[in-house]
């Protein structure tokens, strides 16, 4: 299968969910894995095949502000695991709204990227049929794993999420050596934690693996 028959299969995968309330699809996966650029593409699928209203959230947007992450040394694994997302305000204030029972008024972001300025917007509304779609790092935690109905994970070996991540961050790291640093010291252990200790591959309901960006595979379970 090529990218946009894997788009077109993963589409019908998620307008073949079914709730009384929006359905929440996480895309997960590691740094680099093109979670954001599968996301933003499975979007355009499910509009095109669907007349059900799509929410398109990037979790980035839920970060904690730097002020606050105090709870580890900054350039740790474990502030990236731990301390670098508002993992409350990711379930509070946009899952559960739109799940079981909510109100269905919800925020998309709460942080700049940068993690310095809060976001200040009214809740939005969603309608009953709508679809979240939300692409991010870590979504299986415990804290966020009941609150979504389909959980995708994309898989990328940690060589590659290095080579792609050199690529992508060196003109705001400073430099292709300083990106390296940082993956090794800071992002791939801190992923390696979340792949060994909450298995995001095995929980997922859909597992591709994107490290071909034109040709990902779909693994069902």
């Amino acid at each position: 299968m090529d990218r946009h028959e894997v788009l077109a299969e993963l589409a019908a995968r998620v307008i073949a969910v079914t709730r009384p309330h929006p359905v929440r699809v996480a895309v997960d996966g590691c740094s680099a894995a093109g979670k954001t650029t599968l996301t933003d593409e499975l979007a355009e699928a499910v509009r095109a095949a669907t007349d059900r209203p799509v929410i398109r959230v990037g979790i980035d947007w839920f970060k904690r502000a730097v002020a606050l992450r105090t709870a580890y040394p900054q350039d740790s694994p474990d502030s990236y695991y731990l301390d670098s997302w508002d993992n409350e305000a990711i379930r509070d204030r946009l899952l559960r709204p739109l799940g079981p029972g909510g109100d269905r008024r919800y925020r998309s972001a709460i942080m700049n990227l940068p993690g310095t300025e809060p976001i200040e917007r009214p809740d939005e509304t969603a309608p009953d049929d709508a679809i979240l779609l939300a692409d991010g790092a870590f979504l299986q935690r415990p804290e966020l794993r009941e609150h979504w109905d389909l959980r995708i994970y994309l898989h990328v070996g940690f060589d590659e999420v290095l080579r792609r991540g050199i690529v992508r961050d060196q003109a705001w790291m400073g430099s292709a050596a300083q990106a390296e640093h940082r993956y090794r010291t800071k992002y791939i252990p801190g992923e390696q934690r979340y792949v060994t200790e909450v298995r995001p591959a095995e929980r997922a309901d859909l597992v591709v693996d994107n490290t071909v960006f034109a040709a990902p595979v779909l693994l069902r379970r």
